[in-house]
């Protein structure tokens, strides 16, 4: 009795170590096995079995992974002290590098994208910095994508969330950009002057073509004045009808004159 107690025990326990052996992954999960210190494959997802106390199983979450790169200080090429952050996307593609190449591929990652950052953007000016943002994420998230690349990891995107300017800076910003708009408007006020100009210039050559032009232009005008509610309307009469007057006053006047000092 005691021996059918004895064996029964150790069959159990048999069975419960064999069990024990049973693994069973998700879909974005994955196990990288180590067989007596040395890589034996990756498993799963789904349900597999492994040697017990002879197999050790690491689990890889093969699921985009976002990575906080905090606000830093970092100077422009231009030698201003602006402070950034920024995040990361990344995920892995290689399991068995990730866990072997590697002791903590989140913390490299971080490290790597903090560093880049900091150097990627002390190679453009301020201007381009506020600018150029997708250019600056692009050239960040090729240079840790290239690092990163070996440890089985692929760096999906890369975006800059802030930018923090100084206030003096904001305010000599400020300023430049009020001069560019009153330098632009200027601009377009002197457009408009110069097509007034020209304008003109083209009707005064086309009525000197043809005096019949001046004068209905001059009808015109007086047209015009009469549709106001006005009490008084200026009639605008040509330059030679007045000299025209002028001469027959004079030619009018000089008999009298003559005769009173006769």
């Amino acid at each position: 009795m005691e021996l059918f107690v004895f064996i029964s025990a150790i069959f159990l326990m048999i069975i419960a170590i064999l069990l024990s052996g049973i693994k069973v992954d998700r879909e974005y999960e994955r196990g990288v096995i180590f067989r007596l210190g040395r890589l034996a494959g990756i498993y799963g997802p789904g349900l597999y079995w492994i040697i017990p106390f002879v197999d050790q199983k690491v689990k890889v979450d093969l699921r985009t992974k976002t990575v906080d790169i905090e606000s830093q200080e970092t100077v422009t090429s231009d030698s201003v002290t602006i402070r950034v952050n920024a995040v990361l996307y990344y995920r892995i593609i290689d399991p068995a590098k990730a866990t072997i190449i590697v002791a903590n591929y989140q913390f490299a990652t971080y490290q790597i994208a903090l560093t880049t950052l900091r150097n990627v953007i002390g190679q453009h000016l301020l201007d381009e910095v506020l600018r150029d943002r997708d250019k600056i994420n692009s050239a960040v998230q090729e240079i840790v994508d290239e690092i990163t690349n070996p440890w089985g990891l692929t760096v999906e995107l890369v975006e800059m969330k802030d930018v923090e300017i100084p206030t003096a800076m904001q305010r000599a910003m400020a300023k430049e950009a009020e001069a560019v708009r009153e330098k632009r408007s200027r601009l377009i006020k002197a457009e408009a002057e110069y097509d007034a100009a020209r304008n003109l210039t083209m009707a005064a050559e086309m009525i000197a073509t043809s005096p019949a032009a001046l004068e209905l232009r001059r009808m015109q005008m007086v047209t015009e004045v009469g549709i106001e509610n006005n009490s008084t309307t200026v009639i605008l009469m040509p330059s030679e009808f007045v000299t025209f007057a002028k001469d027959l006053g004079r030619a009018v006047g000089s008999p009298a004159v003559s005769s009173s000092t006769t």
